[in-house]
């Protein structure tokens, strides 16, 4: 038996087949994934993300130390609630985890994933050592999920007047602090949406006022191929410590100024940049029946090898997509090998669906 979120009693008493994740017993669904799947992209959904890892960072220092330890710049943070996302990199600029920064009131709010989470807390202790910070993991918070485009209006209702209108008036990477409340429009769908920490001891009431109002409860299964279907990499996967953000599709989340700024990982970044990138992580289009999957071997006339690292059908396109590692040199067409045979593929930007829309 794994550990177990404040909603487990609930995801049981709603039919969910409930799966190992990361050491958690998290809902891989509640009867058909491509439903829940399709219920997202044309409403809304709520998610259980309880099991990720919630970090507090304050102290006088709290603002350096980040702005060492992280590949984005925390000091782009202007505003109390304001996210970004950023890469975690060792100092072969592979990626040690990739995570969301929110500035607080009282310092910064780290959430980090659930799979890697005593790796990550031994990395932030270690690399805390000589810096006037303190860290605190928030174990006795919950988070929620709430994504799909009709999902601020429906969460809004659910809470007070106050509340809903600054909801309403909420930017992407935004968040709003409220009491022992956390919302921010922020989410790893490629909707629209909220993710709301909230203490453990209330995020069953609201779970259950939320799947009251009709908002459809959804498992982990539809959440992976939504997030495929946006071309959001899955760590462990897509990115892992030894590939670097500029072979996937993350060079937007490195600040490179100030150039004094000497984050963990820099010098081989620049190295990497400098000698040229020798591949990335582009989309696949399979025109073809067929499904595939990680670890899936991309051939490309002329070129070299590649290898997919997220695939699955996609049921927005009705077809299967995957996201590969390929040679920078890599043009339109590809063939991948499906159980001894090679099928063609269209190499594409790796970013098949956002609001609804396909951008193939």
């Amino acid at each position: 038996m794994g550990q177990r979120t404040p909603l487990h009693d609930q995801h049981v008493a709603l039919g969910a087949k409930m799966v190992d994740f990361g050491g958690w017993d998290m809902p891989l669904h509640y009867g058909s994934q491509v439903e829940e799947h399709h219920q997202v992209r044309r409403d809304c959904g709520v998610f259980d993300v309880s099991h990720m890892t919630v970090v507090d960072v304050c102290g006088p220092q709290a603002k350096a130390w980040l702005q060492i330890l992280l590949a984005n710049d925390v000091g782009r943070l202007l505003v109390p609630g304001k996210a970004l996302y950023s890469p975690m990199l060792n100092e072969q600029g592979g990626i040690v985890d990739d995570l969301i920064v929110y500035l607080t009131d009282f310092g910064y709010r780290l959430v980090v994933n659930a799979a890697t989470r005593d790796k990550d807390m031994a990395w932030l202790e270690a690399r805390s050592q000589g810096f006037d910070v303190q860290l605190r993991e928030r174990v006795e918070l919950a988070m929620l999920a709430i994504q799909g485009p009709s999902a601020r209006t429906k969460a809004a209702e659910l809470v007070n007047t106050e509340r809903a209108a600054l909801i309403h008036e909420l930017k992407p990477f935004q968040g709003l602090p409220e009491g022992d409340w956390f919302i921010c429009r922020t989410g790893y769908t490629g909707e629209d949406g909220l993710e709301i920490m909230l203490p453990a001891d209330q995020a069953a009431g609201f779970f259950s006022e939320l799947v009251g109002a009709g908002i459809a409860p959804i498992g982990l299964g539809a959440r992976d191929t939504l997030r495929l279907e946006a071309g959001m990499n899955l760590y462990g996967q897509d990115m892992t410590e030894e590939v670097s953000p500029l072979v996937s599709n993350m060079a937007w989340t490195i600040a490179w100024e100030p150039a004094d700024r000497d984050f963990i990982g820099r010098k081989a970044l620049e190295a990497e940049r400098d000698a040229g990138v020798a591949s990335k992580l582009v989309g696949l289009v399979l025109e073809e029946r067929g499904v595939l999957r990680a670890h899936q071997v991309v051939r490309v006339e002329g070129v070299g090898e590649g290898e997919i690292t997220s695939g699955s059908f996609s049921p927005t396109l009705g077809k299967s997509i995957a996201l590969a590692r390929v040679p920078a040199a890599t043009g339109e067409r590809a063939e991948v090998e499906i159980r001894g045979k090679w099928y063609p593929v269209r190499v594409v930007r790796a970013n098949f669906v956002r609001n609804g829309k396909a951008l193939i």
